[in-house]
């Protein structure tokens, strides 16, 4: 027996809630690698449609269940729903089994100090600054994934040069501005650096830009993919009253990153 999982892009709120202004903590892709090393045998991603949304229990358990992935046990969770409005739930499933010969087993609430995790938690810790709590109930340092694009070369001039994150996904959610400790995989090559979200009020305060400065490498980056592992929060985003000012805090939050990174 292999073990398939079974999920739906695009999410569906974004197929029956177009304005929801939902925000993913995963794009498909970053789902993808972390699946992959679970050891998991199979994974489905099925288009999630208007049509597909339709289908009653009854019809996405006999179509796509039983006929298509041939199930002979579901493992799921506590407060799944399922068919047409959600309207189907694990006795439901249950009752299922029972007339299509497979079984069903309850994934029940998962706790971090006495806390149920959801993903609402996550998204809400992420977006307070609060990361620690976050990667505790992911189990994994919260991710950003995209290109390194070409900036102004501000960072370089400050003796911080930086590879700037243009994140690909724009249902990706961005964490509090600030300044993180993070590390990424260059090939065979485990770096680690520190992270700025934010505007730059120091220099130019524009929009919102993600920029990595990684520690002991000097390699260009440009047009590049990128994944960044974040592993600590440092500190808020601040206007400084001069470059100089801020290069002695570059200096103050790289000794803080290179602590995090030792102790993590």
């Amino acid at each position: 027996m292999q073990s398939t999982l079974l999920t739906f892009y695009p999410h569906p709120r974004m197929v029956l809630q177009k304005d929801s202004g939902l925000k993913l903590l995963n794009t498909i892709e970053e789902k993808t690698d972390i699946l992959r090393e679970t050891g998991l045998d199979c994974l489905v991603i099925h288009p999630f449609t208007q049509r597909f949304s339709r289908l009653t229990a009854t019809q996405f358990v006999r179509e796509m269940l039983v006929e298509k992935l041939h199930t002979k046990k579901i493992i799921i969770g506590y407060d799944h729903r399922f068919g047409r409005n959600r309207t189907a739930n694990i006795q439901d499933l249950e009752a299922f089994g029972n007339l299509f010969d497979f079984s069903v087993e309850e994934i029940s609430a998962q706790e971090v100090d006495e806390v149920s995790v959801s993903s609402t938690k996550i998204r809400k810790a992420l977006e307070a600054g609060d990361l620690e709590t976050a990667n505790a109930y992911l189990g994994y340092p919260y991710m950003l994934s995209g290109t390194v694009r070409r900036g102004k070369g501000l960072g370089r001039n400050l003796g911080f040069p930086t590879a700037n994150l243009g994140i690909d996904s724009e249902y990706k959610l961005i964490p509090a501005n600030g300044v993180y400790a993070v590390r990424s995989q260059l090939g065979d090559r485990e770096v680690f650096g520190m992270m700025n979200i934010g505007s730059n009020p120091t220099v130019e305060d524009s929009g919102q830009h993600i920029e990595v400065h990684f520690f002991d490498l000097d390699q260009d980056l440009y047009d590049q993919p990128l994944r960044v592992g974040l592993l600590a929060r440092l500190r808020d985003e601040r206007k400084f009253d001069s470059l100089e000012a801020l290069k002695e805090q570059l200096s103050l939050d790289q000794q803080a990153a290179r602590r995090a990174i030792r102790q993590r």
